[in-house]
């Protein structure tokens, strides 16, 4: 499943991908955020490769490798993922190398996936939990409209904050 905008192609990853996941998911920038055992080998970027494989089969996920049309690496991903009983919500997640941030890169790869949740999955609201000292995600999540859910916890993430986004008819 591909989704192309401008400036980015939301691909499928597979095993091929498994160091620039390994790169990804083990920044320690991106980490400073994130609660997760984070891959140390290339062996573990590759067991979450096929977790995520084996999820997308059973339709527990959506997950995109986000590249520009340009270069063939991965400089991030995007997902959606914690679907309700009832379908009609789900969790957004995503996570983009340093050097990229601050160039409208995870925006318009947020929008695509927006689009898509709520224009092909038929989805009612999308949610976004991020850590509270995260600027980048909050501002990020603030300019595609989302709404800071003052009260709302992420059980087991004491640190996080959630959003959420509910689709406009």
């Amino acid at each position: 499943m591909k989704i192309e905008t401008d400036r980015l192609i939301l691909k499928e990853i597979g095993e091929h991908n498994t160091e620039d996941i390994l790169l990804i998911r083990s920044n320690e920038f991106i980490n400073k955020f994130v609660k997760r055992n984070s891959p140390k080998t290339n062996y573990d970027a590759l067991q979450f490769i096929l977790t995520i494989k084996e999820r997308t089969r059973n339709n527990e996920t959506f997950y995109w490798g986000v590249s520009l049309k340009d270069q063939p690496n991965l400089i991030g991903t995007i997902c959606l993922w914690k679907f309700s009983e009832d379908r009609k919500t789900a969790e957004v997640g995503y996570e983009l190398l340093p050097d990229y941030h601050r160039k409208g890169i995870m925006s318009e790869a947020l929008n695509a996936v927006l689009n898509y949740g709520f224009n092909e999955l038929g989805l009612h609201e999308i949610v976004a939990c991020t850590n509270k000292d995260n600027e980048n995600s909050k501002g990020i999540l603030l300019k595609h409209h989302f709404i800071l859910e003052e009260g709302r916890k992420d059980e087991g993430f004491p640190d996080n904050i959630i959003f959420s986004l509910k689709k406009t008819s």
